[in-house]
């Protein structure tokens, strides 16, 4: 059974925002209906100037009732409602820093939270230094027999230097422990059995190295277009949202060395060495291992889908990716060899995150004599959307007098196995930033691993501007120059289901 969190705060900034309509508050409420919020307990939203309390619970209100994951309970919906305050503070007016701090310790003292403190930045990037320095210079990040913990969600920086100005500036601030940089792949449950299908079961991890698995890919594909978030896409780009964060993560449960001990220290400790080990390229190597591409007007289903260059926000002459892949070397003695295809866009035509793990073909010498004239591939695939769960193909004899191969799929579901309530994937991680299990959040060295191995795509990608960058149609499966970066090595990217 799982324990109840110590009583809290939680505090966002960014209450009214999108993520925490969406996602956040949802969350919280899959909580409390799993009773795993703390008994003593209050939601705080940091307000614009005006907001008050009733304001800002019919706000959260609105986005719970729109964006609830399963069938609401009145009781339980009532219970969460009557902890939420709205506090006014503006990191460009230090002074209501001061104010907020005293409303929080009357509040503590009303709603018995002993003073523990979750500060969520649900923000624009451009805002966790501002609101983490006033939280610093007004006493609220010190523990002082209470804890005090931060959550920063993703961009953590733009590129190596900015990442570690980011780390370095947090960390006067405050210890590492007291920070969560998270990342909502990491609450879905086919991610977190990653460690459990390779470590807890015999018969994969003596084949998961170089000497059995000729490559592996990752795919992130999203069918959405930019749509109201022009401007800051424009700024990114496809590499910058995705790859040091989502599929890097990915990339280091699925590599990552086995650890000691299933504690926080020495599995963040094994992700951030093996990312580390992704060899650096040099601006020229980088352009050869990539594609950029861009989605020109298409349709997806029903929906027309406009020109990226279109979108409100975008430059008409913009550069920036809406698609990137990518191709990675570790060099360490369990990969050396092995190649790594890393794909993420927009706009595509289908909705797809999976890690497809391809083993290496067996020796075709015994089967010459037979009608077999090739072996199907063996592929272990480990799926999170829109379905999670994992595939198993291999060969097998098709019925009949003579010697006929075929590909077979062995498929499990997490939906169909387990009757878990469906979720939005922050649950696991705001429980556990609750009760102090940093496992599944970043560490700054693991942060600063994963913009060194982008470094070189970036650098390269500036200096080309324009040269190189491949249009694709939305509803496509991206450029065709994608399929070069597989084809030149005898290798092809898995069709996607």
């Amino acid at each position: 059974m799982q324990k109840k969190p110590d009583p809290c705060s939680f505090i966002i900034f960014g209450a009214t925002g999108d993520l925490t309509h969406r996602l956040v508050i949802p969350a919280l409420y899959n909580l409390a209906a799993g009773n795993l919020l703390p008994e003593k307990f209050c939601v705080v939203g940091i307000a614009r100037k005006g907001m008050s309390s009733d304001q800002m619970k019919d706000s959260l209100m609105q986005g719970l009732r729109k964006f609830a994951t399963r069938p609401l309970d009145e009781a339980i919906v009532t219970r969460l409602f009557e902890c939420v305050t709205a506090i006014e503070a503006d990191p460009s007016d230090p002074p209501s820093f001061d104010a907020m701090n005293e409303r929080l310790e009357k509040l503590e003292q009303a709603r018995g939270t002993g003073g523990n403190r979750l500060f969520y930045l649900a923000t624009p990037p451009r805002a966790f230094l501002p609101i983490s320095q006033q939280l610093g210079r007004t006493g609220m990040l010190e523990e002082n027999g209470a804890w005090r913990r931060l959550i920063i969600e993703k961009p953590f920086g733009t590129d190596l230097a900015s990442a570690k100005a980011l780390n370095a500036a947090l960390l006067k601030l405050m210890d590492e422990h007291q920070i969560y940089r998270i990342d909502h792949y990491l609450g879905k449950e086919t991610v977190q059995n990653i460690l459990v299908l390779r470590f807890a079961n015999g018969m994969f991890e003596p084949i998961w190295n170089r000497n059995h698995i000729d490559h592996i890919q990752i795919t992130v594909d999203e069918k959405l277009g930019v749509g109201h978030r022009g401007s800051f896409y424009d700024a990114t780009g496809a590499l910058r949202d995705m790859v040091p964060n989502h599929l890097f993560q990915l990339l280091s449960l699925v590599t990552m060395e086995p650890p000691a001990r299933f504690d926080a220290h020495a599995v963040r400790s094994e992700k951030a060495e093996v990312l580390s080990a992704i060899q650096t390229q040099s601006e020229q190597e980088a352009l050869h291992n990539s594609v950029r591409g861009q989605y020109r007007a298409g349709r997806i289903g029903d929906t027309e889908i406009e020109d990226f260059l279109k979108t409100p926000d975008v430059r008409p002459d913009s550069s920036t990716e809406t698609y990137a892949a990518l191709k990675l070397t570790i060099d360490n003695w369990r990969w050396a060899g092995v190649p790594f295809y890393l794909r993420t866009g927009k706009a595509l035509t289908t909705k797809r995150t999976e890690i497809a793990i391809k083993f290496k073909q067996a020796p075709f010498a015994m089967f010459r004599d037979t009608s077999v004239d090739r072996l199907s591939q063996n592929y272990l695939v480990i799926s999170t959307e829109p379905t999670e769960g994992i595939e198993l193909q291999f060969n097998t004899k098709v019925p009949g007098p003579t010697i006929n191969i075929d590909g077979v799929e062995m498929k499990f579901r997490y939906k169909d196995y387990f009757k878990a309530e469906p979720s939005t994937g922050y649950e696991t991680l705001i429980y556990d930033c609750m009760i102090g299990d940093n496992l599944l959040f970043q560490r700054a060295d693991s942060v600063e691993a994963g913009w060194q191995a982008v470094q070189p795509f970036i650098d390269a990608w500036k200096s080309a501007g324009g040269r190189g960058l491949q249009p694709y149609k939305a509803g496509s499966e991206g450029p065709e120059a994608a399929n070069a970066l597989l084809t030149r090595d005898g290798r092809s990217w898995r069709k996607l289901g």
